[in-house]
């Protein structure tokens, strides 16, 4: 996948792949893995000189550990979350919040990346259960919010 310079939010040409998460909580990892290029042991090493894990509730439930991961990638984040409106209104890169719901007045969600080259736009979900980790399948993916990466 190319993500090439074709909106108001273009920069740079960057290759991305989807990345399959290795931990049954572990699509914030992916996600980042994904954006940065980098396999999934990789962004786990990362993430765990930071102090971050996949089983932390927070990292699936919060944006600051997604955001400093991202940040000691060297990739920037927007530091606010703007809430979902369509899918031609997002960015050329962002991550979205998916399957939101709340437990005990707690939100949760699933990481995914939102992309767009000059062909198609897709979701990389790096769920392990998909069949096709590249997603087009817009109708059925309900973000709730957006963080967009700025690079």
């Amino acid at each position: 996948m190319v993500l090439k310079g074709t909106s108001k939010y273009a920069a740079k040409q960057v290759i991305m792949h989807p990345v399959i998460q290795e931990e049954k909580t572990g699509c914030a990892i992916a996600s980042c893995a994904a954006i940065a290029g980098l396999s999934y042991q990789q962004a786990q090493s990362i993430a765990r000189s930071l102090g971050i894990y996949a089983d932390d509730p927070a990292l699936w439930s919060e944006t600051h550990y997604i955001k400093k991961l991202l940040a000691a990638m060297d990739i920037v984040a927007a530091n606010k979350e703007i809430p979902f409106s369509a899918w031609d209104e997002l960015p050329n890169c962002a991550l979205l919040a998916i399957k939101w719901h709340q437990i005990s007045n707690r939100p949760f969600w699933h990481w995914v990346v939102f992309t767009r080259n000059a062909e198609q736009s897709f979701v990389l979900d790096s769920n392990p259960g998909l069949k096709n980790n590249i997603r087009t399948d817009f109708g059925r993916i309900k973000p709730h919010w957006y963080i967009e990466i700025v690079r």
